[in-house]
């Protein structure tokens, strides 16, 4: 399996900066513990933020984007 890698947002300001694989809910963003994601061709990972050394689930792309339209 292979990560998509993306930038990090800071990789604006100039300076070398970390790519990441992982990327944070945006609702993470209110200080509660949330989810992280990684996308692969194939699949879509899926972590807790407050125990990441447990692993990830992995769920089919096609099931993870379906997921996602039943929820918006």
């Amino acid at each position: 399996m292979s990560l998509e890698w993306r930038k990090s947002s800071y990789s604006s300001n100039g300076g070398d900066c970390v790519e990441v694989g992982w990327h944070k809910s945006s609702d993470s963003s209110n200080g509660s513990a949330c989810v992280e994601v990684a996308t692969a061709p194939s699949e879509v990972l899926v972590r807790d933020t407050k125990d990441r050394e447990s692993g990830h689930l992995t769920v089919p792309a096609v099931a993870w984007h379906e997921l996602l339209s039943r929820l918006s």
